[in-house]
């Protein structure tokens, strides 16, 4: 006679046999993906700069760049508010007033290099990763001389944007340090 403890032994046996049958009969969907796939969309970019593209971008090639390419959504300078969504991309009161207070650019970045990744992967809305290198410069460059964070006439570019210090930067604690 069997047991509960036998019957459940040759069952997960039979299972596992199962799947190691099922697991050798592949419909073969997909191909290997090579490396210069793998880079098409490895485009992260880290706080200290790594992985920043080659090219750059001013605050005023940005302003013509945004007024072509975001205006529709976040309004005339960055208000926001047009779209649902789309925030405001200037001001903001400190995020020590409140858990509801609006983020910003400005007061929750914590680096520069964010602002540039985040444009450059989903910017803008309806055509994500469709600006070249030198507008997603020149539109970081706008954004952030808008908030004053830098000179109407710096140059943003792989060397200069990691340098920009954001006003929250040092209440951001970095979970994986070691990582980096």
């Amino acid at each position: 006679m069997s047991t509960p403890k036998t019957l459940f032994a040759v069952a997960l046996v039979l299972s596992f046999g199962g799947l190691a049958f099922a697991q050798s009969q592949s419909p073969n969907l997909g191909k290997p993906i090579t490396e210069s796939d793998v880079k098409t969309w490895d485009i992260a970019i880290l706080p200290d700069g790594t992985n920043l593209p080659a090219g750059s971008g001013s605050s005023a090639q940005g302003a013509k760049v945004y007024a072509e390419r975001c205006m529709v959504c976040h309004a005339e300078g960055g208000k926001g508010g047009i779209m649902p969504g789309a925030g405001p991309l200037v001001g903001g009161a400190p995020l020590t007033n409140g858990i509801d207070t609006a983020k910003t650019i400005a007061n929750y970045y914590a680096y520069a290099t964010t602002v540039f990744d985040y444009i450059r992967r989903a910017m803008p809305y309806n055509a994500p990763r469709s600006l070249a290198d030198d507008d997603v410069y020149a539109l970081t460059a706008y954004i952030l001389s808008l908030n004053k964070l830098i000179g109407e006439n710096d140059v943003m570019d792989a060397k200069t944007l990691p340098q920009v210090k954001m006003p929250n930067r040092d209440n951001f604690i970095m979970p994986y340090p070691d990582r980096i």
